[in-house]
């Protein structure tokens, strides 16, 4: 085989076809980032609105999350610039222009002072997401003052709705609950990972990711539980409700009224001990004639292996819901149950979600009536991509920050 000087001519040389190749990235990255500032427009308008609580979601990240497929830290980010978006309007023309990317704006949104968009949209034209954290935590920071030790308290204060908890703890205890707080919230998210992946599985169904108050139950709840044998007069992890046989009207025991809804959930599984009423006086215990056997219960598991809502996919703490509630009727029996994780059961009871139809073939529909589906929303365009310029990216050079002039935040206006 012969190769003569005309063939070897035509041959791309490395350099040239990485040329080639960083300028389709370039033409690419700057399109990407003028969706991301379409989508973070799109957030911002839900965000505004409110439209996000007609969802059921937790939040406006959580509903990002299931509606694009993103990792949660991803939808943290797009929902951080979305609520902050009046706030830095040349960060996120920016980023509609395609030269600014979601992280440079989402480090910008997360922690920088009001009043700072021209300073960063002017720096970020040039900085690395690394470079633009380091320059935010360069700001000055308000000094109050020497504060004096809080006091050791628990307040509880209690609404309709909702019971809120206030607890002060001088630092060296606070460490403590922290270190226990973040031990039990590690595991919640471990579990949570291995029913959903790193996010690969997530889909518009999937319960929102761990948080702080997920971890807090689990520690009370390993607790209470490691520590009943020692306290002869607790409880353990049951909830007693009293129930009048003739209006139903419910609440719990030495505690506040429950609504209907509160009332439907607490009684559709067995984690709650009830008790009949009649005119004031108790008439019987309800427990035994719907408790969930051992093996009733393993039949369950066996047969859906994981919260029924679709996709959905956890696997712990799994509630064994009536699909025809047992105060109507229903049978505590293999046909009339479907495992639910606690999250969709309150949607369920709330009245977001409905469960009906026979076991093995249930339909989960959403307040409005549409049937639920996993996956998300992505699909192939159908329109062309933004025509914008290509974005370079930062220039990748070594910050100076001895040189660099922290943005400073305008001081309160006093008031006379």
């Amino acid at each position: 085989m012969s190769f003569t000087a005309a063939s070897f001519a035509t041959e791309v040389r490395p350099d040239e076809r990485l040329e080639g190749l960083f300028e389709e990235l370039a033409e690419l990255t700057g399109q990407r980032n003028a969706i991301d500032g379409r989508v973070v427009q799109i957030v911002a308008e839900i965000d505004r609105d409110e439209l996000w609580g007609a969802t059921g979601a937790r939040s406006v990240a959580a509903l990002v999350a299931w509606k694009t497929g993103t990792s949660s830290k991803n939808a943290s980010t797009i929902a951080n610039v979305a609520h902050r978006l009046q706030e830095f309007p040349r960060c996120a023309e920016g980023m509609r222009e395609g030269r600014f990317s979601l992280d440079q704006v989402g480090v910008i949104a997360n922690r920088a002072a009001d009043g700072s968009d021209e300073h960063y949209a002017e720096l970020a034209e040039s900085a690395t997401v690394s470079q633009l954290r380091t320059a935010i935590k360069l700001e000055p920071r308000p000094d109050h003052g020497p504060r004096p030790e809080p006091q050791r308290s628990i307040t509880k204060t209690s609404d309709e709705e909702s019971s809120t908890w206030r607890i002060t703890l001088p630092h060296d205890e606070a460490a403590t609950f922290d270190v226990a707080l973040q031990a039990h919230q590690d595991a919640v998210v471990t579990e949570w990972k291995r029913d959903h992946g790193m996010g690969d599985r997530v889909s518009e169904q999937t319960p929102p990711f761990p948080g702080a108050v997920d971890g807090f139950m689990s520690l009370v709840e390993a607790g209470w539980d490691t520590e009943v044998a020692r306290r002869p007069h607790g409880q353990h992890t049951t909830v007693i409700v009293h129930v009048d046989v003739e209006s139903r009207i419910a609440a719990l025991h030495l505690g506040p009224l429950l609504s209907d809804d509160e009332r439907r959930y607490l009684l559709c599984d067995a984690t709650c001990e009830v008790w009949f009423e009649r005119h004031g006086q108790v008439i019987g215990s309800g427990r035994e004639t719907r408790q969930i056997s051992r093996r009733l219960r393993r039949a369950l598991e066996h047969r859906d292996r994981c919260c029924v809502v679709p996709g959905c996919g956890a696997t712990r703490g799994l509630h064994a819901h009536h699909i025809r509630h047992w105060e109507d009727g229903g049978l505590t029996e293999l046909d009339n149950l479907a495992l639910v994780c606690p999250y969709h059961h309150r949607l369920h009871h709330r009245g977001l979600i409905t469960i009906t139809g026979a076991a093995h073939q249930l339909t989960v529909t959403d307040s409005a009536g549409r049937v639920l589906h996993p996956g998300s929303l992505a699909r192939p365009p159908t329109t062309p991509p933004p025509a914008v310029a290509p974005c370079p990216g930062p220039t990748g050079e070594r910050a100076d920050w001895w040189w660099y002039q922290p943005f400073q935040p305008q001081p309160p206006p006093t008031v006379n």
